[in-house]
């Protein structure tokens, strides 16, 4: 049950249309109201039976600690305006260390690790890091590979620390003080660099300031009826943040998130039933596994109000599944955004299937729902070229494709150090900036916002344009087809269609068979008019996905390896000619 004694955040001094915002601001404010509710919850071990343990922090104390933190960092010299990369595992440091930075008007870097040395170093040679605060493993990567870091004068370690200088975590904080006077921040100061997971190109790092995610949070809260009191399970890092200023418990589950694809579906439920869980949120790949566990084992999940899934679209089974096993007054919601602008719209798994599914296995697209509270959305013709301001004569009607644009209070201005890729997603409108996401979609005659694919993944071909996400449902229908993924192979304007088909692990066919199957495939092309010019199908043993949520097909890759499987065709076609 919620906490009646806990307002919600419109109570909060802290407005994202006043000149000072800092968003630590909710954390002292909830141990003020609620000092001995539990604030974060972490896996601990496990007893002689399996069963799991856990420690927790209150929110008095999660407040005292990252008071400590500030006295602990200020003394190691980090100061206001600073950027810290953090390379912390979900946990009580985690976010400790975050609300600390916040509260010095500091800037945390979040890089996600999952997304290799390679990339993850490149990142990091743009950001002109001033800090670097790091499990003992991150700082041996440092040690490797000095010159991505050669900006960095100040090392904390969360851990033991080696050979490497600086100062640990529990060296800073062993005797500092609880108390630490939050700086007055701007509104429109920095407040984070998130960097994108870079699933359709180099990683980006978003500059989110304090105003941006205090006006996320209100967003959030309001439109899913988020109370505080209640208890969430976030399974993207981040979001722990906002679970914890809006005043929910939060759980932090016991999985990598840098793999979300191999979660073990019976340690979330375990989680799940042991706090009563009422909220969370993860990528299609941790529930599609969560939704199968549970039916095999005809579980249900009662605590559950609500299960947020987003990173990328979410098959219907997936809905399906999981409303077996919440209570008829649960729902699934599928919220859309970006890195850049989260969230957009969003709308509820039984709306999905009572009213739009139909159409998305026939090449609708997929139906994000209507645009949240606060959130100005428009559709503008697809161009790859930057536009420098905005105009309405851009905008397309209604039930036309076009790139989606979002304005708005929590949408980001900018990219950092990174011009050129600035000018290619924000249009000025006066004093306010329109992000455009790179999605490309269209408004039904109800205002709903149907998702239909990435602008980068269309298919040219001159005469017309084919889009990834509506095309692919229509093939997706097979009953042996796990996915599939639409590319085009030569130059835009005159590519050519190729589908690559996932197989049902266990049911992959071969052979005749396969070829059967590529035929009923051509026939199910030809019955509708998106797909009638798909004539090309390759098969591939396991798409590749993006690192963050283990959903979105990697279709750049998929791009190259059709070409050189292509090639080979024609190859052995001349050979055998000859």
């Amino acid at each position: 049950m919620a906490n009646n004694l806990a307002p919600t955040l419109t109570d909060s001094p802290a407005s994202p249309d006043r000149d000072s915002c800092n968003v630590a601001s909710h954390l002292p404010r909830m141990a003020a109201l609620v000092p001995d509710k539990p604030a974060v919850i972490v896996n601990r071990s496990r007893d002689r039976a399996g069963r799991a343990t856990y420690a927790s922090l209150t929110f008095a104390e999660l407040e005292a600690l990252s008071n400590k933190i500030a006295n602990g960092l200020s003394h190691a010299g980090i100061e206001r305006g600073m950027r810290v990369l953090v390379m912390v595992k979900p946990g009580f440091d985690f976010i400790g260390l975050t609300f600390a930075l916040f509260k010095m008007g500091v800037v945390p870097v979040m890089i996600d690790p999952g997304m290799g040395v390679r990339r993850l170093l490149d990142c990091v040679r743009g950001v002109d890091l001033h800090g670097f605060i790091g499990i003992p493993l991150a700082h041996v990567l440092r040690i490797l590979h000095r010159e991505p870091f050669r900006t960095v004068q100040h090392f904390v370690t969360v851990g033991r620390r080696w050979i490497w200088g600086g100062y640990s975590l529990s060296q800073l904080t062993r005797n500092a003080d609880t108390e630490f006077e939050m700086v007055e921040t701007r509104s429109d100061e920095d407040a984070a660099i998130l960097f994108t997971s870079g699933s359709t190109g180099p990683a980006k790092g978003v500059v989110y300031e304090h105003g941006m995610f205090d006006a996320q949070v209100r967003m959030i809260q309001s439109h899913y009826g988020i109370e505080p009191g209640e208890v969430d399970l976030p399974a993207f890092p981040l979001f722990a943040l906002f679970s914890t200023a809006m005043g929910m418990s939060c759980v932090i589950p016991d999985m990598n998130p840098s793999h979300p694809a191999r979660v073990d579906p019976a340690k979330l439920v375990e989680a799940i039933r042991d706090h009563q869980v009422t909220s969370t949120f993860g990528s299609p790949a941790i529930w599609k596994r969560v939704a199968s566990y549970c039916i095999k084992h005809k579980i249900e999940l009662p605590s559950l109000r609500r299960v947020l899934i987003a990173g990328a679209p979410v098959p219907g089974p997936v809905i399906e599944g999981l409303h077996q096993a919440l209570s008829p007054t649960a729902d699934v919601h599928t919220p859309y955004g970006a890195t850049e602008s989260l969230p957009v719209a969003s709308i509820s798994g039984r709306e999905v299937l009572s009213q739009t599914i139909d159409k998305t296995r026939h090449g609708g697209g997929t139906c994000v729902g209507k645009p949240l509270a606060g959130a100005m959305v428009r559709v503008i013709k697809i161009t790859d070229a930057a536009i420098e301001n905005w105009s309405d004569d851009l905008c397309v009607p209604h039930g036309e494709i076009g790139e989606i644009c979002v304005q708005g209070a929590f949408v980001t201005k900018q990219y950092y150090g990174q011009d050129e890729a600035t000018k290619l997603s924000k249009i000025a409108d006066g004093s306010a900036i329109w992000h455009r996401i790179g999605d490309v979609g269209y408004q039904d005659e109800k205002g709903r916002l149907w998702f239909c694919g990435r602008k980068s993944h269309r298919v040219d071909m001159g005469s017309r344009m084919l889009f990834a996400d509506q095309c692919e449902a229509v093939f997706n229908e097979h009953n042996r087809v796990s996915r599939t993924a639409l590319v085009g192979v030569g130059h835009r304007g005159r590519q050519s269609p190729v589908l690559i088909v996932e197989f049902e692990a266990g049911r992959v066919p071969s052979g005749s068979d396969l070829q059967k199957i590529f035929g009923e495939l051509k026939a199910i092309g030809r019955e509708n008019e998106l797909t009638r010019e798909i004539t090309v199908f390759l098969q591939h043993p396991s798409l590749p996905v993006d690192v963050r949520h283990n959903a979105k097909i990697n279709r750049e890759e998929l791009t190259e390896w059709a070409k050189a499987k292509l090639r080979d065709r024609t190859r052995s076609s001349h050979e055998g000619a000859s």
